[in-house]
């Protein structure tokens, strides 16, 4: 089974169709096809014993003149009486042929003589021998005389009917399917930070559309909450870094000693976990999410590193180009490895990108937490 909606529809569709018209076609070659030709077989079939009783029954002339001459016109079939001689030996039968076998019925229920019949072929004429007691008897009678040719045409009109309305059917699935993949595609972009598609918009059957609309609105609120979240980041973090601005020139005001240097180390710190949370609130209010070089940005840590006399290897596994938000994750990687080269003097980046997964792993040889 698929996993895929529209193709999951197309089955629901196509196979009741098709099994439809499997039955129907079965039920017309067993019953419709094979009825009319064993009704039409049982009439020439007639039409030839009653030949050959005339033919044993009635004196005839040297040459059967008039026995043939009844049959052509009467009967419309093609006899000729032929001197005795052996049958023809059977011919190869064809896997499925109704005529050969319905006609060989008929032949042996009403005739009950030696026959050999000839039904191979694209000849209009079906040839018939049977053999009597002084002669053999040939008859060439017309296929459509004896079997239903003309059934194919009702098969190939219901294939051709089902064809175009499953060609319809399709079409318009089809246009029911694309709202619900634009939804899909849609909420799979929100939920990796990516902007609203441009051609996404309220369409379909009722139910998508409600489905669309509360989607957009859980984006509203959930855009709206963030905005808000961000905004309130924004003013605590512009507060505490005002405060601790003025510890800061307090600080300065006592002095040089062990106990200002700590209280400076603390400040310090607690300025960079605001900058992180400005950092933070900036990236996810404004920065969307773009292609990013891992390699690019890997030279930059190679290069700061030689600055600063740390020995700094990379690796990348994978494609090197990723969708993210370029600033926040080059400060989210920065950061562990402006903190190794702090306190290490060997740091290792390897990255590997597997499908959608990224993993990014920083080890180096500091001393570690003590």
């Amino acid at each position: 089974m698929p996993k895929g909606l529209y193709p999951r529809s197309l089955i629901i569709i196509i196979a009741p169709m098709v099994l439809l018209q499997s039955v129907v076609a079965f039920v017309f070659m067993e019953r419709h096809w094979q009825l009319v030709t064993q009704r039409l077989s049982t009439a020439v079939v007639r039409d030839i014993a009653g030949v050959i009783d005339v033919i044993e029954t009635y004196p005839q002339d040297p040459n059967f003149t008039q026995v043939t001459r009844l049959a052509r016109e009467k009967l419309d079939l093609n006899i000729a009486v032929l001197p005795l001689e052996p049958l023809p030996a059977p011919a190869p039968k064809p896997f499925f042929n109704i005529l050969d076998g319905i006609l060989s019925e008929e032949i042996t229920d009403q005739i009950n003589r030696p026959f050999w019949i000839d039904t191979v072929g694209a000849s209009r004429l079906v040839e018939i021998r049977i053999l009597l007691k002084d002669h053999v008897l040939r008859v060439f009678a017309r296929r459509n005389s004896a079997y239903a040719s003309n059934t194919h045409i009702f098969l190939l009109w219901m294939v051709g009917t089902s064809l175009v309305l499953m060609l319809i059917a399709i079409l318009f699935l089809r246009n029911q399917i694309r709202p619900i993949e634009a939804l899909a595609e849609a909420a799979d972009g929100f939920g990796r930070g990516q902007p609203m598609p441009t051609h996404f918009r309220l369409r379909g059957a009722s139910e998508v559309r409600r489905a669309s609309l509360a989607f957009v609105q859980m984006r509203d609120r959930i855009e709206r909450q963030i905005e808000q979240r961000t905004q309130m980041l924004n003013g605590v973090s512009h507060d505490l870094r005002t405060i601790l601005t003025r510890f800061r020139l307090q600080l300065a005001l006592f002095g040089e000693g062990e106990d200002q240097k700590e209280l400076n180390d603390d400040i310090d710190e607690m300025q960079r976990m605001l900058e992180g949370y400005l950092a933070f609130a900036k990236g996810e209010q404004g920065e969307d999410v773009a292609e990013f070089d891992l390699e690019a940005a890997f030279a930059r840590f190679e290069a700061e590193g030689r600055l600063k006399k740390r020995k700094v290897s990379t690796e990348v596994i994978g494609d090197p180009r990723i969708m993210v938000r370029p600033g926040s994750f080059t400060r989210l990687i920065g950061n562990l490895v402006l903190n190794a080269m702090r306190h290490a003097g060997s740091v290792r980046i390897l990255a590997k990108h597997e499908g959608r997964w990224l993993t990014v792993t920083v080890e180096d040889d500091g001393p570690g937490i003590p």
